[in-house]
């Protein structure tokens, strides 16, 4: 069977091995206040715990900027997709940045690390929507304890490729894996996907109307899912509807084919073989066992994974407003900036 199940989008997405978790954040945010916070009320929000669905925006753990003031995680790598809005980052190892507008962030946590994730408003004078994925992918028990470490991968260098159809074209930026010969750009160093036969892919989709995509047969014991996340009336895939803000569950071993309708689509691929250990996950934690997960709560409890060098400020930090895209690892000591 090509289709496993449909499942409408309200909020974590239902994936598995080896993902651990997945989040879609859509949030249109309104001009800025000169601050990097909302140029609005935020009266009767519950700050700090913001994450009321019925509003078209939400602050989340912010209070006065939307976003995730540091927090910690251990045992599994994060991806951060942003295809539309802005985060500023800050980690226990001296890293900082701001990123967004088509980048991507690879983060693994490994032996554990503190990290921030904010969303500046960076306009004053436009709203500042927010289209941003964050993907667990599991880490095997033999990297888990392996050194923090973080890149970026910045729009203008994630490979991609434009297809031209006789109806328009499909635009494919492949994160990690190959798609129709894009070759994403080299994993971290203990990722899952470092192996190409733990065909580990994420990849997006931007599908113009009547274009069609295909996924090819790869592996029967590949987990395969398809978000459609933008577009506005539902597509075919193989024999079947697909809504807007939908995921698809798919066989690995078979060759599913997307068909675009009257207008465009925009989808997210996330797909790789099992990891097939056990897993005990708690909050910002994923081990193996009970006695690990213990392990990680007592040793943050100790040592905070070497604390937060940060200054006092723990809530809502973020860099300057007006700093440009950009990466700085080990407190300043090696500097990443797109198309440097």
């Amino acid at each position: 069977m090509k289709i496993k199940n449909i499942s409408k989008i309200e909020g974590r997405l239902p994936i598995r091995d080896p993902y651990i978790m997945g989040a879609y954040h859509f949030d249109q945010y309104p001009e800025g206040n000169g601050k990097l916070g909302p140029n609005a009320s935020l009266e009767g929000r519950d700050l700090g715990q913001d994450f009321d669905r019925s509003n078209n925006w939400r602050m989340y753990h912010g209070e006065t900027i939307p976003g995730f003031p540091h927090h910690p995680h251990r045992g599994f790598e994060i991806v951060t997709i942003i295809p539309e809005g802005y985060a500023d980052h800050f980690d226990s190892k001296g890293s900082k940045g701001r990123y967004g507008q088509g980048d991507v962030q690879l983060m693994s946590a490994g032996s554990g690390v503190l990290h921030a994730e904010m969303f500046p408003l960076v306009h004053d004078d436009k709203p500042n929507p927010l289209r941003l994925f964050q993907i667990w992918l599991n880490l095997p028990g033999k990297n888990k304890l392996t050194p923090p470490n973080y890149k970026m991968l910045w729009h203008e260098e994630i490979p991609t490729g434009v297809f031209e159809q006789e109806n328009g074209k499909v635009i494919i930026k492949a994160i990690l894996g190959t798609y129709d010969g894009i070759q994403a750009q080299e994993p971290l160093e203990h990722s899952w996907a470092k192996d190409p036969q733990n065909h580990v892919g994420i990849a997006l989709i931007d599908m113009e109307a009547h274009t069609t995509f295909t996924l090819p047969a790869v592996s029967d014991t590949m987990n395969r899912f398809v978000l459609f996340y933008d577009g506005t009336e539902s597509i075919q895939v193989a024999d079947y509807k697909l809504d807007p803000n939908s995921m698809v569950d798919l066989a690995g071993g078979e060759e599913i084919v997307f068909t675009a309708g009257n207008v465009g689509a925009k989808l997210l691929v996330l797909e790789g073989e099992p990891i097939n250990e056990p897993v005990a996950a708690y909050g910002p934690f994923v081990m193996n066992t009970e006695r690990e997960l213990q392990e990680a709560f007592q040793e943050y409890r100790v040592t905070e994974f070497g604390g937060w060098p940060w200054g006092d400020k723990e809530s809502d930090l973020v860099n300057e407003k007006d700093a440009p895209r950009f990466a700085s690892y080990d407190f300043g000591k090696v500097i990443d900036e797109p198309g440097k």
